[in-house]
């Protein structure tokens, strides 16, 4: 919708003072950009954007990503401005308590937020994953004459995120693949918080995302509503991603903090604020205002909006009758609902004392679901062999195949992860990606931001110990896991065997609120004989009791996760045979066990049996909650080394003779 210039200039100024007012009365946020990337975010909203306030999940919108996420009240204002579910009270309670404008953006809280933003880089990767999801269901969906999936994604990102090494892993995979309906505009004012860019920052930006296959135009002014505007239209045309950078004043405005490191991120104080309401022509009373005129440009978005999704849905009623089997598997996926009878697709192991690495397991899970979870996308940061993530059944996702559902990601884990949250926030696919577990700390911050915004990722993590041998302690996480069990709101499961790694699976694609962590071996180990033993679907409570071992009840509890379960109820056999009544559980998720009734874990664990010896080959943080103060752990508490893996936890003492010999000193307690 173009407007009049006095119009537009008046909704600029609109979007800018309504965001630094909530800033100032907040005394907290970051109004230097508000103030700067006001019109080039108006550019976006009023003249590209296709959305539909009214309806903020409309499958076929496009996405909007704020990237720079401490800018947020730039966001704020245009989803109130807009007519988005927001109100202007929580315009004036931003920052505070259950106000619905926290300090950065959160996927969730607030309507027509897309992702969630403020580590500086995330929105960059989540960009490109909500592009390749686009891309990828416009491939599969899509017919001659029917453009059902047909929509752009647009970030807003600033200095900081470009400095940050995801843009670069995550730009670099963009331009391989040229995902054309990608568009970042660089809100470029040369200002980080310690100072001019000039100190840290001298690279030729342009020339970067040329190299890496992107389309880059400068915008000299990004002031200039009709430059911006243009520059949007020429990369619609190009097939490359294309990157507009915009010049800007961070702080525009303020008379004495525009273009300083002083606007950034603290409030300009009413005599700053005053000063450029004056020096731009805007009433310094009242605060929060916006013109009647202003308003109603804005909220024809609204109208407009509801145009645009009501054209779509006849579109779409016209594609379902003549193709109405795509029609219904696409509104399947996107409604999050996987296919009747799914569950039944998943593999069961024979016993098996040779048995299989847990990672194979998974390998054969995935390829037995792929050919029907048709939303199953997944790839590995270089290791695809080695992590089992290649589906049999489907090629490779590249730009000259957009059906493929495997993705090659490349040595490139932080971006990976943050694509998959992008993919998995966009709607009708769910991804997986695969690392060595120890390389997940490269994406601890997708990871964690998953489990902030309860997205539905999954991950997936091979090499999971000491137990991958040679490579020796660089390679072996020995922290890892204690780390991803202390993200509130991420599921983390170690399976024992394959089965289960079956079950796992089965949590892992039944929660859509949350995201797991999935924990596999290297190393072989036996599939249990369940027909001994309890069921494998005891995985789905967190913990269950693999056996009552001996002719009374039991003396003391051997617990363990993972690899390290046989050597476990191995040495109950042992303690058995002894004379001795043990208790055998395994225990491959401490949160889904947390999530049963008191009554199951006292199932479990009876309070009544103190004597408790844990056995997992990681550090020992977090066990005392479960083992309790008579218990005793059998852990790493320092680094492996290089060697073959049954060396290894001879040396480290995860044999069964050293958890029987454990557990009988405990015993004599």
């Amino acid at each position: 919708m173009t407007a009049p210039q006095d119009l537009q200039n008046r909704a600029i100024n609109a979007i800018r003072f309504l965001s630094a007012d909530a800033i100032q009365t907040a005394r907290s946020g970051h109004p230097g950009m508000c103030m700067g990337a006001a019109a080039l975010t108006y550019t976006i909203w009023t003249r590209h954007l296709k959305h539909n306030p009214r309806n903020p999940n409309w499958s076929d919108r496009d996405r909007f990503v704020l990237s720079g996420g401490h800018g947020s009240m730039l966001l704020y204002s245009m989803l109130y401005l807009t007519g988005y579910d927001i109100t202007l009270d929580q315009i004036k309670r931003f920052r505070q308590w259950n106000s619905g404008t926290p300090g950065h953006p959160e996927y969730g809280k607030t309507a027509g937020v897309e992702v969630t933003t403020g580590p500086l880089g995330q929105g960059v990767g989540n960009a490109v994953g909500m592009a390749i999801a686009e891309a990828h269901l416009a491939a599969v969906f899509n017919r001659p004459r029917h453009d059902i999936i047909d929509h752009y994604t647009y970030a807003v990102v600033t200095d900081g995120d470009l400095m940050e090494g995801i843009s670069s892993e995550a730009a670099s995979l963009a331009g391989h693949l040229k995902l054309g309906k990608l568009i970042l505009l660089y809100d470029d004012n040369d200002i980080s918080i310690d100072g001019s860019t000039d100190i840290t920052f001298s690279e030729n930006v342009a020339a970067r995302f040329e190299a890496q296959g992107w389309h880059v135009r400068v915008v000299k002014d990004g002031n200039d509503v009709e430059e911006v505007d243009s520059a949007i239209r020429t990369a619609k045309a190009d097939d490359r991603p294309s990157l507009i950078i915009c010049k800007t004043h961070i702080g525009y405005g303020f008379p004495t903090i525009q273009n300083s490191e002083k606007s950034h991120g603290a409030p300009p104080g009413e005599e700053e604020l005053i000063g450029a309401k004056r020096r731009l022509g805007w009433p310094t009373e009242p605060w929060f205002y916006v013109p009647d005129d202003v308003l109603r440009h804005f909220r024809e978005a609204v109208s407009q909006g509801q145009e645009a999704e009501d054209d779509w849905k006849k579109r779409f009623e016209t594609y379902k009758s003549e193709y109405p089997e795509l029609a219904e598997e696409l509104e399947r996926r996107l409604d999050g609902r996987l296919p009747e009878g799914w569950e039944n697709l998943i593999p069961t192991f024979e016993p098996d004392e040779k048995g299989m690495p847990t990672r194979s397991a998974s390998g054969q899970v995935i390829n037995a679901l792929a050919p029907t979870l048709t939303e199953l996308i997944g790839g590995s940061a270089d290791l695809t062999h080695s992590n089992k993530t290649w589906m049999e059944c489907t090629t490779a996702f590249q730009a000259d195949n957009r059906t493929g559902r495997n993705i090659h990601y490349g040595v490139r884990e932080h971006a990976m992860g943050a694509i998959v949250n992008g993919m998995a926030v966009h709607g009708g696919l769910r991804p997986f990606c695969g690392t060595f577990f120890i390389f997940s700390d490269y994406m601890r911050t997708p990871i964690r931001l998953s489990a902030m915004s309860h997205y539905p990722s999954i991950w997936v993590f091979s090499h999971d110990s000491i137990g991958l041998g040679e490579d020796g302690p660089t390679h072996q996480p020995i922290e890892h896991l204690a780390s991803l069990r202390a993200m509130p709101g991420l599921s983390v499961i170690r399976p024992a065997d394959a089965n289960e790694v079956a079950e796992a699976w089965k949590v892992a694609l039944s929660r859509t609120d949350r995201p797991t962590a999935l924990l596999f071996t290297r190393q072989t180990v036996p599939v249990i004989d369940r027909r001994n033993y309890g069921s494998a679907e005891g995985l789905r409570y967190g913990a269950y009791v693999l056996a009552d071992l001996g002719d009374g009840p039991p003396e003391i509890v051997l617990m363990a996760s993972g690899s390290e379960v046989h050597i476990t109820l191995e040495a109950g056999e042992q303690l058995a045979a002894d004379g001795i009544c043990v208790r055998v559980v395994s225990f491959p998720s401490w949160d889904l066990f947390e999530e049963q009734t008191q009554e199951y874990r006292d199932s479990v664990l009876p309070p009544s049996i103190r004597r408790r010896l844990a056995v997992e080959a990681g550090v020992s943080m977090g066990w005392e909650k479960w083992i309790g103060p008579e218990g005793k752990m059998i852990s790493m508490e320092e680094y492996g080394r290089s060697a073959p893996y049954l060396v290894l936890f001879e040396k480290f003492g995860f044999t069964v003779d050293n958890v029987v010999k454990q557990a009988k000193e405990l015993l004599k307690r």
